[in-house]
């Protein structure tokens, strides 16, 4: 199926509401969750082409779960913090984000066309922490100060709320950089917004000169559907390797048949699993989290019911760790 091209008008046209997405899917009665301080404190925003994912009249529906602020975000939890994984002593430059060997992670923007509920960089100050700005170019200065960086991770946010033409630009700075290897972008947008894989971006990806890895973000086999297929494929056609990261969640995905679906749907849309993450632990999102024997139980599981290469990595992201920790 052909893909829009015009993924900013589709985004303009999201729902920040949270009662009238209510009223989309006709769950009126279920309004009383909603938490106006938290969705004043993280508006909600969620694409059309997602919410008609949705199931109707369904409250306990695992997408509708990952973006509807409700009264719970706003209990504090021991235990959790405002920086969950540690981005504030790995900062090396302004939105340039160093914690493991050999990789530079750059905060690329704010933006995002999703707002989840889970989200670990909420209180990120994206504001003063932006590698995008003044044309990436303390970005890009750190990168070459660096002979030990060999692979660049775009980040955000989400990178793929920049346009093309300013991704480009961050490019053409690394092409010159001798010791970069690699190339890897997280974006939740390809299963989000597909519209935003249009010709642009396919034909920079296309002509990048290193092995590009783009990890998207599906914690439930539901968001996938002929747009995302689309999308995906197009992607795969540019030449990138396809892998999938997603955050075990309770009320989501917290069980081996939901878990077990999403590898095997994306599987079939040419995506590999790589990560299932537990919860990173940031104030406001503490009813999702799920114990770690229980991670662990269903990780088994999935292990006993799936060929080895649809099973992710159990993993959970400590602070000053060398790489992420398997449970």
């Amino acid at each position: 199926m052909p893909l829009r091209t015009d993924w900013q008008s589709a985004w303009r046209d999201s729902i920040n509401d949270p009662y009238k997405l209510l009223s989309r899917l006709r769950l009126e009665e279920i309004a009383a969750r909603i938490s106006k301080t938290a969705a004043e404190q993280f508006p909600l925003r969620v694409p059309q082409g997602y919410v008609k994912r949705m199931r109707r009249g369904e409250a306990h529906d695992p997408l509708l779960r990952q973006v509807l602020p409700i009264d719970e975000e706003m209990r504090l939890a021991p235990g959790f913090s405002l920086d969950a994984v540690g981005d504030t002593q790995a900062r090396a430059a302004a939105g340039v984000i160093r914690k493991y060997h050999g990789r530079a992670l750059l905060i690329a923007t704010g933006s995002c066309a999703i707002h989840c509920r889970y989200c670990f960089r909420r209180y990120f100050p994206y504001a003063d922490e932006n590698a995008a700005r003044d044309h990436w170019r303390d970005a890009i200065e750190t990168v070459r100060a660096n002979p030990g960086i060999d692979e660049v991770i775009l980040s955000g946010g989400d990178p793929l709320s920049v346009i093309t033409s300013k991704l480009a630009e961050l490019t053409d700075g690394l092409r010159r950089i001798g010791h970069i290897r690699r190339l890897r972008i997280h974006s939740r947008l390809p299963v989000v917004l597909p519209e935003r894989i249009d010709a642009a971006l396919l034909q920079w990806l296309a002509s990048l000169p290193w092995p590009v890895s783009f990890v998207i973000h599906a914690n439930h086999a539901n968001e996938f559907d002929d747009s995302v297929d689309a999308a995906l494929a197009a992607l795969r056609g540019a030449g990138v390797t396809l892998l999938n990261q997603a955050v075990l969640l309770r009320g989501v995905n917290d069980n081996v048949h939901a878990l077990a679906e999403l590898s095997e749907r994306g599987f079939a849309a040419g995506v590999l699993p790589y990560y299932l993450h537990q919860l990173d632990r940031v104030q406001g999102v503490a009813h999702f989290e799920v114990p770690d024997e229980r991670a662990k139980l269903l990780h088994a599981e999935l292990h006993s019911r799936l060929s080895g290469y649809l099973v992710p990595r159990l993993v959970r992201e400590i602070p000053g760790d060398a790489g992420k920790r398997a449970l």
